[in-house]
């Protein structure tokens, strides 16, 4: 399959994450009976910030590149979200990701509020020297909003532990000259981060995927996965939930999308992408287009990709059980009211990717407490809180008749609200 035709498959991106987001608080609101002034504080975030990152390049040009950091709401603790570079980056896609940023720690119950920041950009385009030029400019330019106790971002879309040592080392040498590793998560090992955060998002969402299982009685040694996206989040939910007894049996990357009914090997499909750099041509595999891949005949489907990949178009051709969202807001408004009546179980993004910044708030604490540890420890932390986000999303959406995005949605907006009454307007 071309390249060109992935792309044009996914021109639904073109929807607009930030009216999504909305849409999904009014849903909320009207569920809830919110005050309307409520509803307003929520509905916006608190502070946008837009920067202008001059950088030269390595043929001694300047380029300037745009960048974002959207704080939505700080009821609950410190902004917390990842910083993303991609070329589709936009104000509004950081404000609405924000916003789902306040969700997704309130339906973990951890005491963070919702940020978001990214650069447009294409990093597969920049050198070494460049994207660390770039990444110090926007740590410079950020670095009077963010910090320990104020915001605290992470890795995300092209972004990861050398980027986030790089804002580390940037804002610590600006802030006091002294090493400050509680400022950002999804760090290196060497300067504090900490264990299990790798395969964190995707270990999250395995467990949710085994709570659902449960819940619906499925056999995961019977079960099939299709996995949009083979990226980080992607491929440790595919590795986590095939040890749970499932098999894969079709996967994607930006470059193309394959698949064998007979089952994909996670590990040997890796080492297939690490050699070649993507999923493509993978032996035995036929090569279909991503309509194809989102349609196909499974038990679990995980899209681990961009916004806005299962739409009204799509919905009513999906055949999976469960819907377990590794990326943020890949499913629409319109599409999640399709999949309800189709009794396809949605776990909405807030609840199935919420492992990383679970285990963020770890690092975040043992940086603080300038403490280690270990991944056993970790993990099991993380499956206790995970277990019991997904089994109080899942009473409400029982007791409601809801669907697991509003049955989130509920959970999570009324966490911020009681925080917000009970702290007062001032001045």
């Amino acid at each position: 399959m071309s390249k060109a035709s992935f792309d044009n498959s996914s021109a639904n991106n073109t929807i607009n994450p930030f009216e999504n987001a909305l849409t999904q608080l009014s849903e909320t609101a009207k569920i809830i009976g919110l005050d309307n002034g409520l509803h307003q504080i929520l509905a916006s975030p608190k502070r946008v910030l837009t920067v202008s990152l001059p950088v030269r390049m390595d043929n001694g040009e300047i380029k300037v590149f745009i960048g974002f950091r959207s704080q939505h709401n700080d009821a609950r603790g410190p902004f917390k979200g990842g910083i993303r570079y991609h070329p589709q980056v936009s104000i509004d896609e950081v404000k609405a990701l924000s916003m789902w940023m306040t969700w997704k720690c309130a339906v973990a119950n951890i005491p963070y509020g919702g940020g978001k920041g990214g650069i447009i950009c294409d990093p597969k385009n920049l050198s070494a020297g460049e994207t660390e030029r770039l990444t110090r400019r926007y740590a410079f330019a950020i670095a009077d909003i963010i910090g320990p106790h104020t915001d605290i971002p992470a890795p995300d879309v092209y972004t990861g532990g050398k980027e986030m040592a790089w804002i580390m080392d940037t804002y610590s040498m600006m802030k006091g000259n002294y090493v400050q590793p509680e400022v950002i998560t999804g760090k290196p090992i060497a300067i504090g981060g900490s264990l299990g955060r790798n395969e964190a998002t995707g270990r999250g969402l395995a467990i949710t995927v085994r709570e659902a299982a449960a819940r619906l009685k499925i056999n995961m040694k019977d079960s099939t996965v299709v996995v949009q996206g083979f990226g980080n989040a992607g491929q440790f939910s595919a590795q986590l939930v095939e040890e749970q007894g499932a098999t894969m049996i079709a996967v994607s990357d930006s470059k193309g999308c394959v698949r064998n009914r007979n089952g994909i090997s996670v590990v040997k499909l890796r080492k297939h992408k690490e050699e070649t750099g993507s999923v493509v041509n993978y032996p035995g595999a036929e090569s279909i287009s991503n309509d194809e891949l989102l349609e196909t005949d499974c038990t679990i489907l995980i899209p681990a990709a961009l916004e806005n990949q299962i739409t009204k178009q799509n919905a009513g051709k999906i055949k999976a059980k469960i819907i377990a969202e590794a990326s943020n807001g890949p499913t629409t408004p319109d599409a999640d009211k399709i999949l309800f009546q189709n009794q396809i179980l949605v776990i909405p993004d807030i609840l199935a990717n919420g492992g990383g910044v679970t285990v963020s708030y770890f690092e975040w604490l043992q940086n603080l407490r300038r403490e280690y540890w270990t991944e056993q420890e970790v993990n099991n932390r993380l499956d206790t809180n995970i277990t019991k986000a997904f089994a109080d999303v899942y009473d409400i959406h029982d007791k409601n008749k809801v669907d697991m995005r509003k049955a989130s949605m509920i959970l999570a907006v009324n966490r911020v609200v009681e925080a917000i009454k009970i702290r007062g307007l001032w001045p």
